[in-house]
């Protein structure tokens, strides 16, 4: 009796502890809009080259799933209740990947989740992916700093800086998500141009 009499004591206690405890507010969990860029026409010239995208590297305050935003000045806040489902950099990988896919171009592709080998590795660091304020206006800010390298020595072929803005007009997160695929979107047509580009040139270069 003592011993059922001492469990129900402590089951109540742990109960009366947990009730006192804040309860988690539920976040709605967003991703990257699907891309709106059409695809390119089956007529691209298909490279012989592979390429492997790895993640960016990125500040603590990127490099997880909150949707950020610098409301004024050099504060890094996020939005309340809401995240991504991934953070950002395997956001902005899995983007790139889906571009280079629906370019065509570069058809032998992987990413730092295998151990495949490739002729050239894309990766870099994430700058900004962030909603920023100036004064009332708000806009999207994507910022890479990408860079090509070889992929048997690790040797940096070529870098770039590349950056989008999206202003934005609703400042609601379904909007403001929006604004995000927008941008991305872009910066992606762009990096997927910049690296067949390059790789073009270093892939015909003879292997010392």
């Amino acid at each position: 009796m003592k011993l059922i009499h001492f469990a129900l004591l402590a089951s109540l206690a742990l109960t009366s502890a947990c009730s006192i405890l804040p309860k988690a507010e539920p976040s709605d969990v967003y991703r990257l809009p699907a891309t709106q860029a059409p695809a390119s026409p089956s007529s691209a010239v298909t490279q012989h080259w592979s390429l492997r995208l790895n993640k960016l590297q990125a500040s603590e305050a990127l490099n997880r799933p909150n949707i950020a935003v610098i409301p004024q000045g050099d504060v890094i806040s996020s939005y309340k209740a809401s995240r991504w489902s991934d953070p950002a950099p395997v956001l902005v990988r899995n983007r790139l990947l889906d571009g280079f896919a629906r370019d065509g171009r570069v058809t032998l592709l992987s990413t730092d989740d295998s151990n495949f080998a490739a002729d050239l590795e894309l990766g870099g660091s994430l700058q900004a992916f962030q909603t920023e304020y100036q004064g009332n206006q708000a806009s999207v800010v994507v910022r890479v700093d990408a860079l090509l390298v070889r992929g048997y020595d690790q040797k940096i072929l070529a870098s770039r800086r590349f950056e989008e803005h999206q202003p934005l007009n609703d400042v609601h997160v379904p909007a403001v998500v929006a604004g995000f695929g927008q941008a991305s979107d872009r910066l992606t047509a762009k990096v997927v141009a910049w690296a067949v580009q390059q790789g073009q040139q270093f892939t015909q270069q003879p292997r010392p």
